[in-house]
């Protein structure tokens, strides 16, 4: 599934009942096919074939891809998520099919152009319908076939799709492979974990369902049931688990390769686990990739996700046995934090096999955590930093007594039993994650932040020592505790928080909350509780602290109030998975670069280095200045009034990354063309470290530049191209820094290839090695990122931070304002050839106290009144959709504004800082213009 922000967008069930001579019968072209052709420099064509299937009482809208040769090649099935259609996963189909795959994409009942309603991959409903795709590519006389109407097939999705490549498996021998993404293998377990009714997801399922109308009618009938009740029963989690994966387990014996989000509060890590051991069980070779995203959001890896898919189905449908399929076990992992934007610096960690989720267990034994009475353990949602409470000292400077739950319940002398209690209507409720945003919130526990809030009275707590040596947290922590309710089921929320040395900053790793149902048949002896899968860096003198809340915004808790005793029983055992090696801490690959100033333009620099004009002396004054533009004028060609750049001035300082920024024509080329000395100016002065510049200026070999693209000779190999470009600058072959620059281009053996033979992805990495030849001081970009996607625009981004970090210089002209945002730390904007301002990105944009708060439903004008009255707040304004508030922050923290909104009984759905840039570059350029 994808949340509406996210990846609730990608694949689902298949079949595995012989159904093939009546699907082959019923299925029949409703319609020609439509055929459609995509290419690019290097890859053959790929064809595609748009065309409606009849099968199984529906019309399924479907897609087939192949690409030139007439030879056969095994087929590719890629289901989408939920919520969307078959045109979402048209670029991975483009990609498999132009590496010699026919592929086949489809939308699900419900979905897109495909009649039927949403049965949740039933049996006889979606997962046949895969069948009967199956069925279609035996007729196919370029797939391959391994028996008459049985042809070599791999199936993958993500999400919704990656649950439908494993029924396939479990329902249809002929299923080769699979490889499902951030998928669910029993969704009962999913949306009831432990018997709890995962409320805000299944809202979100259903709405992006297109409302509940449109599922199958038992389906709408269970959900409304369960949603009104708030616990879910064993009819619910019947329905659910006979159309889930876990439904076929011993079916399930082919190549598996199984790639998990981190930050899911969905489709959590267990999910993951429990396909591996089923699968493994079975016989079947198995791989487990935890990545770095999931459906709340963060890095979903795509390129390197989509890369491995492709080298598993290399592997076991081509059966290309040199295919490297990794590692039986790979996690990403935090390798540290950018200096520019704070952004997780990923790096791979990985064993030969799939360690479990309890490898390597360490006990950690717990105390009776105290808090001042009437504190939250809230966090400051947007730093993590003081916007939470010292959890021995109330926060301010003096102990607490020792209460227990926040400080109205009871608590033993040793603080080991905690009595609290389950508020009325269960709220306000405590905030763990926020289902559905997109932000990425939960990878921010990789940063040292968070958002987590925990109220008063309504939760116990247990504490670690400080931690003698760091721990590395892989999998799910486990503790025991015994468990009583004054009446009733006794509903918790368990989570461990990583707390800091002070106290002042906790981080809930992934944002995740284990939910316990205790009824009165368990209460009063030990219970052990698993808490959430997590990969978790706890350094050396912080704490672990364990939560047990009475409710949390996820889920539904139970609306009667109760008060609940918990007594820790034992440590906390915190597994570390010994045998899972961090990699050694490179550079990344840098899969999508940024061409750097060709070999005409070098071969420019030599000719016109002979007519040097005089150059004034250096300024001794500015040697360590990277670039300073004082008054620098020119006019266009031919024009006495005309100015293409008119009294330009700036300065760049080390370290920074720069955007230059302005509408067409307002001088933004000009400028860099005088820069890299390829044009004079008419009037002005631009100094590099203290030179001046002129055409073929000396200090212009610190400059590395990208103006109009690499001009590569097509017939030299990719190596040939840097060398003979380096030999034409004349400078000594040692300063080149060749190896280096490869490192980052990361080409591989494609650098012994033609250039002709390259893809356009391949020669940006071939120009980004170009442009860091001899590793310049000051590295200069023209639009960098025109052309690429939003992965390859993001590693680019990547870029230019990082080589700004070890004290170089980045100056970058790009339209892609977000991106700007995200990248640069300072700002040049210019119009109409003039500086229009100049300064820091916050200055430019604001100073960073605006958060944007999304709501389920429309915001009042009475509550936005109420929002800009509350303490700390300066402003409130409402969004222009209706369902959101633009928040001026005056001294309350994120924390502190969700934990008031939550009281206002304000459904929260996401919050995260209002970037502004768009909005003052256009009021800048307008202001220029008036």
């Amino acid at each position: 599934m994808e949340n509406p922000t996210s990846r609730w967008r990608h694949r689902l069930p298949r079949t595995r009942g012989r159904w093939a001579a009546v699907v082959a019968a019923l299925a029949v072209l409703v319609g020609a096919g439509t055929w459609t052709a995509t290419a690019d420099d290097s890859a053959p064509s790929v064809h595609r074939q748009d065309q409606m299937l009849k099968m199984n009482g529906v019309s399924v809208d479907t897609s087939y891809f192949t690409s030139g040769g007439t030879g056969r090649r095994p087929a590719v099935l890629i289901g989408h998520g939920f919520g969307g259609s078959k045109n979402d996963v048209r670029a991975q189909a483009e990609k498999l099919a132009a590496d010699g795959y026919a592929v086949m994409t489809w939308s699900a009942r419900g979905f897109g152009r495909t009649t039927g309603e949403i049965t949740l991959n039933a049996p006889d409903a979606e997962v046949k319908d895969v069948s009967g795709l199956i069925d279609w590519l035996a007729g196919r006389p370029e797939v391959e076939l391994d028996a008459k109407g049985d042809p070599r097939v791999g199936v993958t999705g993500a999400s919704y799709g990656g649950a439908v490549s494993l029924l396939a498996a479990g329902y249809d021998r002929r299923v080769d492979a699979v490889a499902p993404v951030i998928s669910y293998w029993n969704l009962a377990d999913a949306l009831f974990p432990d018997g709890v009714f995962k409320k805000l997801w299944a809202g979100i399922f259903v709405s992006s369902g297109g409302g509940c109308q449109r599922f199958q009618k038992e389906l709408c009938e269970m959900y409304e049931r369960v949603a009104v009740s708030g616990k879910p029963d064993a009819a619910a989690r019947a329905l659910l688990t006979e159309r889930s994966p876990e439904a076929v387990a011993d079916r399930i014996d082919v190549p598996t390769l199984i790639l998990q989000g981190q930050s899911d509060s969905l489709f959590p890590l267990g999910q993951a686990d429990a396909m591996a051991e089923a699968v493994k069980a079975n016989g079947a070779p198995v791989s487990v990739d935890w990545i770095s995203g999931g459906h709340d959001g963060g890095d979903d890896e795509g390129d390197r996700v989509e890369g491995r898919v492709g080298d598993w189905f290399d592997r076991y449908l081509k059966k290309d046995k040199d295919a490297d399929t990794g590692p039986g076990f790979r996690v990403t992992r935090t390798g540290g934090v950018d200096s520019t934007d704070g952004a997780a610096l990923k790096r791979g960690a990985s064993s030969e096999t799939y360690p479990g989720l309890t490898s390597g267990g360490r006990k950690i034994p717990l105390t009776g955590a105290r808090q001042q009475p009437g504190t939250g353990a809230g966090q400051d949602a947007t730093t993590g930093g003081n916007g939470g409470q010292d959890a021995t000292t109330g926060g301010g400077g003096q102990e607490a007594p020792a209460t227990g739950g926040g400080g109205s319940g009871r608590k033993a002398p040793d603080g080991l039993t905690q009595t609290f209690r389950n508020p009325a209507g269960a709220a306000p409720p405590s905030v763990s994650a926020l289902p559905g945003i997109g932000g990425g919130l939960s990878q921010l526990s990789s940063l040292g932040v968070g958002l987590s809030l925990d109220f008063p009275g309504q939760y116990a707590s247990f504490e670690s020592a400080p931690l003698e040596r760091s721990v590395h947290v892989t999998g799910s922590p486990t503790v025991t505790v015994d468990v009583k309710a004054d009446h009733g089921d006794a509903v918790l929320f368990g989570k461990v928080y990583d707390v800091s040395p002070d106290g002042k900053q906790q981080v809930l790793p992934s944002q995740l909350v284990a939910p316990y149902r205790v009824t009165p048949a368990e209460q009063g002896k030990p219970v052990e509780l698993t808490l959430p899968a997590v990969d978790h860096e706890v350094d050396a003198g912080h704490r672990l602290r364990l939560v047990l809340s009475a409710t949390d915004l996820a889920y539904a808790s139970p609306a009667e109030p109760a008060t609940y005793t918990v007594t820790l029983d034992g440590a906390l055992t915190v597994p570390t998975a010994p045998g899972v090696r961090t990699a050694a801490a490179t550079l990344p690959w840098w899969t999508w670069g940024l061409p750097a100033a060709a070999v005409v333009i070098a071969a420019a620099l030599l000719l016109t280095a002979r007519r040097r004009t005089a150059t004034p002396a250096p300024d001794p004054a500015l040697s360590g200045v990277p670039l300073q533009i004082t008054g620098l004028s020119k006019k266009y060609a031919k024009s006495t009034d005309r100015y293409a750049v008119r009294d330009l001035g700036f300065r760049v300082e080390k370290g920074q990354v720069l955007g230059l920024l302005g509408p067409n024509g307002a001088g933004k080329t000009t400028t860099l063309r005088m820069l890299m000395g390829l044009i004079t100016p008419d009037a002005g002065e631009i100094r590099v470290f203290g030179h001046a510049i002129r055409p073929g200026a000396p200090v212009l070999s610190r400059v590395g530049s990208f103006v109009e693209g690499a001009g590569f000779l097509p017939h030299l190999s990719g190596r040939s191209n840097l060398e003979f470009y380096w030999q034409a600058t004349g400078r000594p072959a040692e300063d080149a820094h060749i190896d280096e620059a490869l490192e980052i281009a990361g080409l591989g053996d494609a650098l012994a290839r033609a250039v002709r033979t390259y893809s356009q992805g391949m020669r940006q990495r071939l120009a980004i090695a170009q442009a860091m030849l001899g590793m310049p001081d000051l590295l200069i970009l023209d639009e960098p990122t025109n052309g690429l996607d939003p992965p390859q625009i993001r590693e680019m981004r990547d870029v230019m931070i990082r080589y700004a970090a070890g004290g170089r210089t980045v100056i970058v002209s790009s339209h892609l304002l977000s991106e700007v945002e995200q990248s640069c730390t300072h700002l040049v904007v210019m119009d109409r050839g003039q500086l229009v301002q100049a300064g820091p990105v916050a200055e430019i944009t604001g100073s960073g106290d605006m958060l944007l708060v999304t709501t389920g439903t429309e915001v009042t004008e009475a509550l936005v009144d109420k929002a800009a009255a509350l303490p700390g707040i300066g402003s409130a304004v409402r969004t222009e959709d209706g369902h959101g508030l633009l928040v001026r922050l005056d001294g309350a923290t994120a924390a502190q504004l969700v934990a008031e909104l939550v009281r206002l009984d304000v459904p929260v759905t996401g919050v995260g800082p209002h970037r502004r840039l768009e909005d003052a570059f256009l009021t800048l350029i307008s202001q220029g213009s008036a």
